[in-house]
Parts: C-alpha cells; sequence; structure tokens
C-alpha cells in the first residue's frame, strides 16, 4: 500500500535519480523531471520524460529506496513506463478472431477446433476409437463389409459435418451476397430456382440454394440463392433474330449531272 507521505531523503534525490535514468536513456537525451509518487514506506519513483524516438507520451521511471536509519538512498530500479497520454500498441486479439474471410493463403492451416459451434459429430463419430489408442492404427484399415467401409466407399464417413448453426450461418452469407435482395437479383426477368444453368445443391441446402454454371453470370461459380437472378438468366428473352436489309431505292426520275 502507497505511504501518502513520500520519504523526505527520497523525494530529495532528484539528482541521483536523473543519472540513472540517463544512463538508461543514452543515447537518446533525457526530458525534464514530470513528478515523484511515493510507492511505500521509504519507497519513491521519480520521472522522467522520455525523448526516445516513438515513444510518445512514455516516461522513465526511477525507484529509489532508504533503508531503515540509514542516511543515504539508492536506486532501486529503472524503467521505461507509459505515462497518462503515452502512445500504445492495441489490445491483443487472438488469432483466430483476427482472421478474416480470404486470409488463407497457398500453405496456410487452419484447423478446426475440438469445440467448434459450426460442426457436430458425423453419424460414425461414435464409433470411432480415441485418438492415440492401440485400436486407432486398427480402425483405419476397416474389414470389408462392415459399416464404416461402405460409408468409406459411399464417401459418408466424415467425423464432422455441419452443426445446424453452421448450416444457419453460411445460409446468411451465401443470401447476404447472391440472394433475393441483391440489386441484381431486383433487376432480374426471372429467378435462379426456374433457371437452366443451376447446379442444385445436395442435403437440406438444396431446398434454398444451388451453385449457378453460367460463365456469363456474375455468380459464375457461386453458390446462390433460388430467389436470385441476373440478366444470363436460361429463359430471360430469345436472342433477336436477323432481318434482312430494305432493297435500295433508285431515283429514276431525276438526271444525274455530269
Amino acid at each position: 500500500m502507497r505511504s501518502r507521505t513520500p520519504d523526505r531523503l527520497c523525494a530529495e534525490a532528484v539528482e541521483l535519480a536523473r543519472e540513472a535514468a540517463a544512463q538508461a536513456a543514452h543515447p537518446h537525451r533525457l526530458g525534464e523531471h514530470l513528478g515523484m509518487v511515493a510507492e511505500g514506506e521509504r519507497l519513491v519513483t521519480h520521472f522522467f520524460a522520455s525523448e526516445v524516438p516513438g515513444y510518445s507520451g512514455w516516461r522513465w521511471g526511477v525507484t529509489v529506496a532508504r533503508a531503515s536509519r540509514a542516511r543515504y538512498v539508492t536506486v532501486d530500479e529503472v524503467a521505461l513506463t507509459p505515462g497518462p497520454e503515452a502512445l500504445l500498441a492495441p489490445d491483443w486479439v487472438p488469432w483466430s478472431e483476427r482472421l478474416r474471410p480470404g486470409d488463407l493463403g497457398p500453405g496456410d492451416l487452419l484447423p478446426a477446433e475440438e469445440d467448434d459451434p459450426r460442426l457436430e459429430p458425423g453419424f460414425l463419430a461414435e464409433d470411432a476409437p480415441p485418438p492415440n489408442s492401440p485400436l486407432a492404427e486398427e480402425a483405419e484399415r476397416p474389414e470389408r463389409g462392415t459399416v464404416r467401409d461402405v460409408a468409406s466407399d459411399l464417401f459418408l464417413g466424415r467425423n464432422r459435418v455441419l452443426s445446424l448453426q453452421g448450416l444457419r450461418e453460411a445460409a446468411e452469407r451465401w443470401d447476404e451476397q447472391f440472394g433475393a435482395e441483391t440489386p441484381m437479383a431486383q433487376a432480374a426477368p426471372a429467378a435462379c430456382v426456374s433457371c437452366g444453368f443451376l447446379v442444385p445443391l445436395a442435403g437440406s441446402l438444396r431446398q434454398a440454394f444451388g451453385v449457378c454454371g453460367n460463365e456469363f453470370s456474375p455468380a459464375d461459380g457461386r453458390v446462390v440463392s433460388l430467389a436470385y437472378g441476373c440478366g444470363a438468366h436460361s429463359e430471360a428473352a430469345e436472342s433477336p433474330k436477323h432481318q434482312a436489309p430494305p432493297p435500295p431505292v433508285i431515283d429514276d426520275l431525276g438526271t444525274d449531272p455530269l
């Protein structure tokens, strides 16, 4: 607990504290004395302005102390500390919260956490042996004819699948980019549900989404809502038919000057 009244000898040891701060600040200059604060009994910290480039508002803090019944003061600690208006780095944010769509590059790995709410165990997850267990290696070589073997042949042996939350978040994301409320869909002649270029999805999302397969559409290769639409709809309009040019008009009443 800090004492309200600083020790007199410690409070008067400004020059001792300045010399210690100057040595720590070298080769940069040391600023003026900014004040002091009592840290405890016979324990005072003196503050000096810092001239170190890039440390705006920081200050050198020199803590001096005096032993009981001693007549001299010694330097206890010197440190560069931020002042009330110091320029500080932003609070650290975990990488999982800093990551944004599009940040993943070639060679980068983004492992999903065990408790990721967007995923839930697949229908075979409860039969899987614990990792690093004696049965784990054996489970990698399923016997022919087992449920796991058949599921593997049908590409159904996923340990985790999208949860209800994961499906909802994906649907909201896709609908925001290529949904019925977008300007393109509002001006479209018809919706994707009736377009011949639509490739339906599988599973529960089939009822609301598909993949655009028209190379001239702005949504080519993207997941689109069935209510989305664009001018490249397969039934938008018929191409204009070629019309023969009118016959030439010959003026046979006048004369041509020679």
